[in-house]
């Protein structure tokens, strides 16, 4: 097996060329170029040094990923039989998916790889757009932009826009992070002097410009918080942050975890009646709502020490994976069924590894009522105390009824309503046993009612009459004509 030693080409210019990547060039050994298409190649030819380029794979080949995938199979292949060079633009371990997938390649090969260090197109653009690195920056591959996230928080360096047709891809990419008038700057062949372009346009051009070629990229200033057009989860923990600063709202400023809980509750029953109602307009402000409570509570927690939305995040995501172990892990599950099962064998196991010990009916106290019942009927039914048939079911109903006539009979107030929970703790069990969420029959009974009140009260409007003022037959018919 051979060696292969990879160099940099540099930025473009030939004075950017380091002395140890010439030195080697001139050795007497292939050398291979993934492109002729750069600024230095010319000097090359001047200096005498021969070299294989790859741009032919480039013309037969439909995608990069294939492009490269060959590249490295053919260097590969080379290196099984003497060493070689492979001269990429920039420096090797910048931007460079060749050089990437070849050292892995080497790994599994058992060739030897050399890297030579170099100037990257990094070195003349920060200059060209004055941006200083210890303020933080962003890059991304424009090849690459289905894995790689735009930030706007971060200045954004953009490299390897090669054309017009990626130069459209990336706008389009870059628009869902900011304004289509956002203004960036647009930098061909930085550092070499005859060939360098400069130019600030807004994002909505970025692909009608003439000029853009293999050596273009991007910069993006990163945007301050009030200018923003698109916000992400840092930026809504940061907004609640200043919130609480003490020059922040009055109103904010006062909050605890007590004082907010009617609004976790009434969000979260708001984020319901959305859905109910269809309309994911809706639906996505009251996600909203409900999420705000959440960075609100967290930031309150962070405050006293206690934990942050980071924690919480971790958390839930760590739960996530533990009990989807058919998912992230090699057991499998065919159905809801098995699924469902999975989980909770794995919250099992998780409360005995946390020391962890509750009722197997232990529910959240302050779910209503009916959410409760059913809850608890559902935990007790899984190791076996249940009734065996609906029909027991609908014969405890009566019972309980009766108990609950007996009990209006005497005329004891506590006694009624125990027995009317009672009455009310077994109809739960019937709807569950019919599949029917307890607490979803009644709202549906309830909005049914009020459809039909509202009939009346239109009715009697329309007639000049007042609810109060009808007999009772007069509303009963109707209510029965609401139903039709």
């Amino acid at each position: 097996m051979g060696k292969i030693t990879i160099v940099g080409l540099g930025p473009g210019a030939k004075e950017h060329l380091t002395l140890a990547t010439l030195t080697e060039l001139k050795k007497r050994k292939p050398v291979y170029l993934r492109t002729e298409k750069h600024p230095t190649v010319e000097f090359l030819k001047t200096e005498g040094i021969s070299f294989h380029s790859f741009d032919h794979i480039y013309k037969n080949t439909d995608t990069f990923d294939h492009v490269y995938k060959n590249i490295v199979e053919a260097l590969l292949e080379k290196a099984k039989v003497e060493d070689i060079i492979y001269a990429v633009p920039g420096h090797p371990l910048v931007a460079e998916t060749t050089v990437q997938q070849l050292m892995e390649a080497c790994k599994g090969a058992k060739v030897n790889v050399n890297i030579l260090p170099a100037m990257s197109f990094l070195d003349v653009l920060l200059p060209v757009v004055g941006l200083d690195p210890v303020e933080g920056f962003r890059l991304i591959d424009a090849l690459q932009l289905d894995n790689q996230e735009p930030d706007p928080d971060s200045s954004m360096i953009i490299t390897q826009v090669y054309d017009s047709l990626i130069a459209s891809q990336v706008k389009l990419r870059l628009m869902d992070y900011y304004d289509d008038e956002e203004a960036i700057v647009v930098v061909r062949a930085a550092g070499v002097p005859e060939l360098q372009r400069v130019e600030k346009i807004p994002l909505y051009q970025l692909d009608h410009l003439e000029w853009i070629d293999y050596l273009t990229s991007l910069y993006i200033p990163r945007i301050d918080m009030p200018q923003k057009k698109y916000y992400n989860m840092n930026n809504l923990c940061g907004l609640m942050e200043r919130l609480r600063n003490k020059d922040g709202c009055p109103w904010d400023i006062q909050q605890t975890h007590q004082s907010l809980k009617p609004y976790l509750i009434e969000e979260a029953y708001e984020v319901i009646e959305a859905i109910n109602s269809k309309d994911d307009y809706s639906i996505e402000e009251e996600l909203g709502d409900l999420l705000l409570q959440i960075v609100f509570h967290s930031q309150i927690a962070k405050e006293r020490n206690a934990f942050n939305i980071n924690d919480v995040i971790r958390g839930i995501a760590q739960k996530i994976i533990f009990r989807h172990p058919h998912v992230f892990k090699n057991k499998t599950a065919n159905n809801c069924e098995e699924a469902l099962n999975s989980w909770e064998q794995q919250k099992q196991k998780e409360k005995k590894e946390t020391s962890y010990t509750e009722s197997m009916l232990s529910v959240p106290k302050e779910l209503p009522a009916l959410m409760r019942a059913n809850k608890i009927q559902q935990k007790a039914a899984k190791v076996g105390f249940d009734w065996d048939n609906c029909n027991d079911v609908i014969g405890k109903i009566y019972e309980e009824l009766e108990e609950l006539q007996q009990a209006s009979k005497e005329g004891t107030f506590d006694k009624i309503t125990e027995e009317g929970g009672d009455l009310l703790f077994a109809v739960v069990n019937l709807l569950r046993f019919y599949k029917v969420e307890p607490e979803v029959a009644l709202s549906n009974t309830i909005n049914k009612f009020i459809n039909r009140f509202n009939y009346i009260e239109k009715n009697a409007l329309s007639k000049g009459k007042k609810l109060e003022n009808m007999t009772l037959v007069e509303m009963d018919k109707l209510w029965e004509a609401s139903k039709k």
